[in-house]
């Protein structure tokens, strides 16, 4: 669950299925009497027209027959409707009343946005102004993750083939982390430049490692290199050879990822 924050006023989201809904309960907290305005916007002939055309586009199993039921009587003075009675008399599923810690009303975000016009145009901008900084951040996330767990996949490809090809039994431990660390630092040169050290010793500011700040084209690209790389071990060539034919997938590669933007580093 995340969290919104429109001019103070803090709003929680809620997925389901992977879609985001988002409180209408928090939208009106602020406001005076605010958890009637739900009912009240509930009760207005255009919302259920609304609530309706929604329903009929992504819903299945949205009881027609009866929403058009419902629009006969909305309008009327005596015309009551809740969340919960348009839920179960229509089997909606875009907007619905959660219990528990974070309960209220929450709805799917198109119809949040139309909730939050109809409470105040000016809120409404607001609130898809910050609904859109979130997902920008829950996107960025998601790359990130994805490309770790893709670095990781590699990784062990990777230190697999120096293991196997390598690294003599005689070896110390010492010994054998001064190996991996070299062919570590034979991709590091060949994307970036510059071995390990000398990224630490450029930037002493900087916590972590070079790959830490990669990009992500530059770390889907150095995933790539640790799967060749592997390759190229197994075949018994030599470092030095594989490092120019390394270098040259990087160049390569990274022209295709980025359009041949900012690559005289490569060169």
């Amino acid at each position: 669950m995340g969290k919104l924050n429109v001019n103070g006023t803090e709003i929680q989201v809620y997925k389901i299925e992977e879609n985001d809904y988002i409180s209408l309960t928090d939208m009106v907290r602020n406001i005076e009497n605010g958890s009637s305005l739900i009912e009240k916007w509930l009760r207005n002939k255009n919302t259920i027209e609304f609530l309706g055309i929604w329903e009929e586009i992504y819903n299945e199993v949205f009881d027609t027959n009866t929403y058009q039921t419902i629009m006969q009587e909305a309008g009327l003075n005596r015309f009551i409707m809740s969340v919960k009675q348009w839920v179960k008399r229509t089997n909606s599923k875009g907007i619905i009343a959660k219990a528990g810690r974070y309960g209220g009303t929450y709805a799917y975000k198109d119809i949040a946005f139309e909730f939050a016009s109809w409470v105040s145009p000016q809120f409404k901008l607001y609130l898809i102004k910050e609904f859109e900084r979130l997902k920008q951040i829950e996107q960025a996330q998601i790359g990130w993750n994805a490309k770790r767990e893709l670095a990781k996949i590699n990784y062990k490809i990777h230190t697999d083939a120096i293991k196997q090809n390598l690294i003599p039994a005689q070896l110390t431990s010492k010994q054998t982390s001064i190996v991996y660390a070299s062919e570590a630092d034979v991709l590091n040169v060949a994307l970036f430049g510059m071995t390990a050290k000398q990224w630490r010793d450029n930037n002493p500011e900087k916590k972590g490692n070079i790959r830490d700040y990669a990009s992500i084209n530059e770390l889907i690209c150095l995933s790539n290199m640790e799967n060749i790389n592997a390759v190229l071990i197994e075949d018994g060539v030599l470092q030095n050879k594989r490092l120019i034919k390394l270098n040259s997938i990087a160049i390569h590669q990274m022209t295709v990822l980025e359009d041949q933007k900012g690559l005289n580093y490569l060169k």
